[in-house]
């Protein structure tokens, strides 16, 4: 069964992040640039929460608030559910799913290693599924190394 270290070698542990006392406006900003639907909050090794499209929906645009004068310490959520790289990728889905998220940090050895998504997780599955269904194929027609 696949890892969550097979999702991070393949689109690498590079995770946006954001200070909690920036902008909103500059947490969207770089997250639109980077086409992501979430940042992490940090301030040096430190997580403190994560600000996500949920986030700014929920509490700036229905609020009113305005996301040039709100900080996103302000706003981001501050539960957050941390994943292993040892942890296999149906169980990382079962939790998003039942957590309601679409994003979770994973930790390793007390430090941030990257960042895995519900997208990262069905394509890693699909590509499982893909996978095994050439060797199977390849089983039946007798196209197997020998």
């Amino acid at each position: 069964m696949a890892k969550v270290s097979d999702i991070l070698a393949a689109k690498g542990r590079d995770v946006l992040q954001v200070d909690p006392d920036d902008t909103v406006l500059s947490a969207i900003a770089s997250m639109v640039e980077r086409g992501v639907g979430s940042v992490l909050v940090t301030r040096g090794k430190e997580i403190h929460g994560i600000f996500t499209e949920r986030d700014y929906l929920a509490k700036i645009a229905l609020q009113g608030r305005s996301s040039r004068d709100t900080r996103v310490r302000e706003v981001m959520s501050l539960q957050l559910i941390c994943v292993g790289e040892h942890h296999e990728v149906a169980d990382v889905m079962a939790i998003m799913t039942a957590a309601r998220i679409r994003h979770l940090p994973v930790v390793d050895r007390g430090g941030l290693a990257g960042l895995v998504s519900i997208g990262d997780c069905v394509r890693q599955i699909s590509q499982d599924h893909e996978a095994r269904i050439e060797y199977l194929t390849d089983y039946i027609h007798d196209r197997y190394p020998r």
